[in-house]
């Protein structure tokens, strides 16, 4: 169909051909970055090959400017896709998702520093302006000067190739090569309609909230005096207690919790919650706990934003709890905390760590916790304290690393910078996978004694924790064990944990592996419902 004479060559030809065809061919998720990818031709590409030669010359420029932009879109999206498939597990959606890419930014910053961190975005978008500079070329070498007879019957022959694309589509054939790259790009628009609907139809929900017409006095008079701390563990899945790479250790930690807190006349109950997200975006997470809401989306979080829904701590807050919001990695303004219902934010400028920070991890969990003790449960004659904690010691990339130390030792956190510096920076750790998960196994351990270590602590008032894990780790760290579920426990008095014996949680610091899993929505609602006077838990 083609004058290859004309245009330079078969060889030239067969370039732009073969670079199409890669381009089509890329593929959108992480399991199949193989060269299977390339091993069928794309029924796409004879429809652009011959569409392409089809095209009369008056047309051509504008032809090949869509091309050109339709195919470097497509790539820009499939690598979206690759990078929410690997932390996420899932496919990138614009309607929602475009937050994700002033968080990735954050991450890689804090990580590698700005200057690697802008050297790989530079890297990025340089590689991006290549792929549309070899589209741009390889349009050209395809429309450019096609006999007017030859003409007629690519046009022919491509709208032969445009019914067997969407044969293929409609699924009623499966052609060798497929047209996936159609296939996909339908997906992608139908998930953004589908998520304009689910929005909708989760402000509705928003606005109803059986909690909020509650008296003070109907409101957790069952924790009247205690405090309540909600303490989320950064990346502790279920993957972390089954994983045979993980578990020995962190096992061993809860056990030596558990003991610990027997020791002081304190008992302890765990489950299993399902999280709406995985590998990242915790504040979803936070938000789902703390609304009884599944916000899954950074557009839903948006809507729970502007709903009149009522958290936790507002509820709290009107029974008669001072809350608070311990936030070391907030290092920015945080203008959406009014929304939650703190008295008091506590981000990471506001606890006093004086130390370096440890990468993108701003502090030490061991030093946060000491913080919180400190500056919201040990002053005299307060209310009781309700609080959400978000520890980050064991958030990628879990290296360098902290030690434990004795709370009196801790101080500003200037003492723990020999051990920054000691550490493996992550550049040098992230060139090998077993090196990752190992790190993620000591980072998790780290964490989870420190908390140990605050369950543990003497205390003039009582106290009730919810220690739980946000979501799992990114795929290649838990090696899909476990799903989206992340262990929960309940530490405090055996005479507060009496109420929740209808839970079917297990009793210790461990969670049996046939334990109850809850969506992480349903927890706020069963936490409120056992511990106050109003039945409306559903």
């Amino acid at each position: 169909m083609v004058d290859v004479d004309r245009q330079g060559g078969f060889a030239g030809w067969l370039a732009a051909a073969g670079i199409l065809w890669l381009v089509l061919s890329l593929p959108a998720e992480p399991g199949a970055l193989t060269g299977a990818a390339v091993a069928g031709i794309p029924l796409e590409l004879p429809l652009l090959l011959l569409g392409l030669a089809a095209c009369p010359q008056r047309l051509a420029r504008v032809a090949r400017v869509a091309v050109t932009l339709v195919l470097t879109a497509s790539v820009v999206l499939k690598l979206a896709d690759l990078g929410t498939g690997i932390a996420f597990r899932r496919l990138f959606n614009p309607v929602l998702d475009g937050p994700l890419l002033v968080a990735a930014w954050r991450l890689a910053e804090g990580a590698l520093g700005v200057v690697p961190a802008l050297a790989a975005g530079l890297a990025i978008v340089a590689a991006l302006v290549l792929v549309a500079g070899l589209c741009w070329w390889a349009t050209g070498r395809l429309v450019d000067r096609v006999p007017v007879g030859r003409r007629l019957a690519a046009g022919l022959l491509a709208a032969v190739c445009l019914g067997l694309v969407a044969l293929d589509m409609s699924g009623a054939a499966g052609l060798p090569g497929g047209a996936k790259t159609s296939r996909w790009a339908v997906e992608h628009v139908s998930a953004a309609l589908d998520a304009r609907a689910e929005l909708a139809a989760f402000r509705t929900e928003a606005a109803r909230d059986p909690w909020a017409g509650a008296t003070p006095g109907a409101l957790l008079p069952g924790l009247a005096g205690i405090d309540v701390l909600v303490v989320f563990v950064e990346s502790y899945g279920r993957s972390a207690i089954e994983a045979p790479l993980y578990a020995p250790t962190v096992m061993a930690a809860l056990d030596d919790i558990g003991a610990a807190l027997a020791r002081q006349g304190l008992a302890a109950r765990s489950g299993f919650l399902a999280s709406p997200i995985v590998g990242g975006q915790s504040w979803l997470a936070h938000a789902t706990l703390l609304s009884g809401l599944t916000i899954d989306s950074e557009g839903k979080y948006r809507a729970l934003l502007g709903s009149p829904r009522r958290t936790l701590l507002h509820l709290g807050h009107k029974a008669g709890w001072r809350t608070a919001a311990v936030m070391p990695a907030i290092t920015l303004a945080w203008p959406e905390s009014d929304w939650f219902g703190y008295d008091r934010v506590l981000a990471a400028r506001d606890l006093g760590y004086r130390g370096e920070p440890f990468g993108w991890v701003t502090m030490p969990d061991e030093y946060t916790l000491a913080v919180l003790e400190r500056d919201l449960l040990s002053p005299p004659d307060r209310p009781p304290v309700m609080a959400a904690v978000a520890l980050i010691s064991s958030h990628a990339p879990w290296t360098p690393l902290p030690p434990l130390l004795p709370w009196e030792a801790i101080g500003d956190g200037r003492v723990y910078t020999m051990a920054l510096r000691a550490g493996e920076p992550p550049e040098v750790v992230w060139r090998n996978e077993d090196r990752v998960r190992d790190q993620y196994r000591l980072a998790l351990d780290y964490s989870l004694r420190s908390v140990g270590a605050l369950a543990t602590r003497p205390v003039a008032r009582p106290r009730l924790l919810v220690v739980l894990g946000d979501h799992q780790p990114a795929a290649f760290v838990s090696g899909d064990v476990g799903g989206r579920d992340v262990p929960v426990h309940v530490i405090g008095p055996p005479d507060l944990l009496a109420r929740l014996d209808g839970w079917g949680w297990t009793e210790g610091m461990a969670p049996a592996r046939d334990a109850p899993v809850w969506p992480m929505d349903a927890f706020r609602d069963r936490f409120l419902a056992a511990f106050s006077k109003l039945g409306a838990s559903g």
